[in-house]
């Protein structure tokens, strides 16, 4: 599994010219889930994406507050190109999950998301849909993160 986590003053998506949803402050996830997903990746992945400390505390101390520190929202937004492995100038997504057996992860990994924090500071977009993510980053912040699983395949 993987996830880009960008920090962000406000990230919204829209579908077919309609906003579904939006929030303000905290963290837009954007998240590819791979063939080899297990739930033990899903758990992990959400432990370290609602823990990661990318804000600053009251005193102005910079990486030392997470999303569920500062009570901020969080977007999800299922990317299976993140799974992308590039055949030359082509990408290939073989090594993503199908979308039959994805929805029900990405459904899974935002009702664990929702049981570790509050349910209404969880926001997603479509699945499957063509989607425009309108994401205003701060800082810019950035952070790629993997599962334990994944990080193992590469250095295989």
């Amino acid at each position: 599994m993987k996830a880009i986590i960008q920090r962000v003053t406000q990230a919204s998506v829209t579908v077919g010219g309609e906003q579904i949803s939006s929030i303000g402050r905290g963290i837009c996830v954007l998240l590819g889930i791979s063939l080899e997903d297990t739930h033990k990746e899903l758990e992990h992945m959400v432990r370290k994406i609602l823990n990661l400390r990318v804000f600053e505390d009251e005193s102005g101390k910079h990486w030392s507050k997470s999303v569920m520190d500062k009570q901020y929202e969080v977007l999800c937004v299922s990317q299976f190109t993140l799974q992308c492995i590039l055949k030359g100038n082509k990408p290939d997504y073989h090594m993503a999950m199908p979308a039959e057996q994805a929805e029900s992860f990405y459904n899974n990994f935002l009702e664990q998301l929702k049981k570790a924090y509050k349910p209404e500071l969880i926001k997603d977009g479509k699945f499957g849909a063509y989607m425009q993510v309108n994401i205003q980053n701060d800082g810019p912040v950035t952070i790629e993160l993997e599962s334990p699983a994944a990080t193992m395949d590469l250095k295989q």
